[in-house]
């Protein structure tokens, strides 16, 4: 018991600061996520979920830093006791959330890696099962890990790891995620993720009464009745399925997606940060001297945006987009994303945005 107890505690510990270090690198990710539970829970639970909403962002970095700084109290074994029950009380919230989305299929993908390791939901509930069980068996076994530093040393990394997780979080909020896992990343093809990169195949579940069985081709007998089809390759299927460019006249995400193009990614010009939009319409003027065509791609509404682009002065044409999508190809609104025959060439914040001397040295690498 004594080897099972120390295994526990030092699984539990590290899988807590991978997750957490994960969500961190990602606050706006994280935060989106949260957004997704509030709006189911909302409508299914009760209203008051609503009232969250604003507060996912802050949520996101507290939560995450919560679990880097709960992992690493419990494997420096500072105040062990409480650390359990609050790991206890943190396990038993999630496991209710992922079985909430398994059992009633509302939120698809937890997050509970982030956009680095993709969980179905009934996977991420038997994740959090086990990880319940380790904690409990940790509670019942604590005297078989006793302190190996003292409490005032204990303490001190515990905090010191709280302020550097918040100060993690906030960084990649007021900059970029510090390792991308999104589809759009740099480097990455759009049009070529928009396809499958093998044949799907597909099995189709099938009914005779109370008879159940799967066929890897459709039955010719019309005494089985049709329930649904699976994908028995689903990792093969497009990375990207949702990008989609269009304005008044059409669609033109083909167009984007051919020569150079800068884009400009305003989310919503209601949530939109205006501090630096000189320096953004000075590239914007830069690029189109030099060649590039400079472009603007938001989910607001025409009129919403036509008074929105003479309050900041972008002078550049519009297009429309889903609003998840484009949150999800820059967690910065607005943000810059350079393309080159459909591939990503660069990704900044508007906090950082690039001279037109940095935006040449990416097409040129």
């Amino acid at each position: 018991m004594k080897y099972i107890t120390k295994f526990f505690w030092l699984f539990v510990g590290v899988l807590f600061i991978f997750s957490g270090l994960i969500k961190i690198n990602d606050p706006v990710g994280t935060a989106i996520k949260l957004e997704e539970y509030f709006e189911v829970f909302s409508t299914d639970i009760a209203p008051f979920f609503n009232a969250l909403k604003p507060a996912a962002l802050f949520l996101s970095i507290f939560l995450s830093a919560l679990e880097i700084v709960l992992g690493v109290a419990l494997l420096v074994r500072w105040k062990l006791k409480e650390v359990l029950w609050l790991l206890l009380a943190m396990i038993v919230f999630f496991t209710f959330l992922t079985f909430y989305s398994a059992y009633f299929n509302k939120v698809t993908d937890c997050g509970c890696f982030g956009d680095a390791i993709k969980l179905t939901p009934w996977e991420s509930f038997t994740k959090d099962i086990v990880l319940l069980v380790m904690i409990i068996v940790l509670l019942m076994t604590q005297r078989y890990l006793q302190p190996f530093i003292s409490s005032k040393v204990g303490a001190t990394i515990t905090a010191l790891t709280a302020i550097l997780s918040v100060g993690i979080g906030w960084y990649a909020y007021e900059n970029l995620p510090y390792i991308d896992f999104r589809a759009y990343k740099i480097g990455n093809n759009i049009p070529a993720l928009m396809k499958p990169s093998a044949p799907l195949k597909y099995k189709y579940i099938m009914t005779k009464g109370s008879e159940e069985q799967e066929f890897t081709e459709y039955p010719t007998d019309t005494t089985w009745v049709f329930k649904e089809m699976v994908a028995i390759n689903p990792e093969d299927g497009p990375k990207i399925t949702d990008f989609n460019v269009w304005n008044d006249q059409g669609d033109h995400t083909q167009e984007i997606l051919t020569g150079t193009k800068l884009v400009v990614v305003v989310h919503n010009v209601g949530k939109a940060d205006t501090g630096n939009f000189e320096r953004i319409n000075a590239l914007v003027a830069e690029a189109e001297k030099q060649g590039i065509t400079p472009i603007v791609i938001t989910s607001s509404s025409g009129q919403e945006f036509e008074q929105f682009r003479h309050e900041v002065n972008l002078a550049a044409p519009y297009y429309y987009g889903d609003h998840t999508v484009l949150k999800t190809i820059i967690r910065s609104n607005p943000g810059i994303w350079l393309l080159k025959d459909g591939t990503t060439k660069g990704l900044w914040h508007h906090n950082n945005t690039p001279t037109i001397d940095e935006v040449k040295e990416a097409l040129a690498d």
